[in-house]
């Protein structure tokens, strides 16, 4: 008799454990991202400034430490797109979630974490480059690996002579 009460009150006191650990964690929240989707896509002709945190890219109006070219391309600005987003679907754990006649938009996943980056491309109507803009949406520093992102896409449109 003895034996099974302690078994009973040490699941008692397990379940209880529990419970109380669940509503502590309930109790605290998260702290929201500091990227918000109103911050992505195009605004007058630009894709937006980046943050001042040194996890993000961009090709228009960036200071030194934010900037990257955009990518130039030397065929028509449809099959400048359409091998974009081939070359899309071969760069690890990217996925186009939204594309326009002039805008991509594609979500970059870390191996490890899973955090997300998004990562933009804009066809200006008039210019024969491909704008780009890559952040993370949370943290200080992504050891570069927005930029290093960008830059293999290029090389791989490079290769296949755009």
């Amino acid at each position: 008799m003895m034996r099974w009460l302690t078994a009973v009150t040490q699941r008692n006191l397990l379940n209880m454990a529990v419970v109380i650990f669940i509503a502590l964690a309930s109790s605290f929240t998260l702290p929201t991202p500091v990227w918000a989707a109103s911050s992505l896509g195009i605004d007058h002709g630009h894709l937006t400034a980046c943050p001042s945190s040194p996890n993000c890219v961009v090709s228009q109006g960036a200071d030194a430490k934010h900037a990257i070219e955009p990518i130039a391309y030397h065929v028509d600005r449809e099959t400048a797109r359409t091998i974009l987003l081939k070359v899309l679907t071969v760069v690890p754990r990217t996925e186009v979630i939204e594309q326009t006649d002039n805008y991509i938009h594609a979500l970059s996943k870390s191996r490890i974490f899973k955090f997300i980056d998004d990562v933009e491309f804009y066809f200006p109507e008039n210019e024969s480059v491909i704008h780009i803009r890559s952040a993370s949406r949370v943290g200080q520093s992504d050891l570069g690996v927005n930029r290093i992102r960008v830059e293999q896409i290029r090389l791989a449109l490079r290769d296949l002579k755009i």
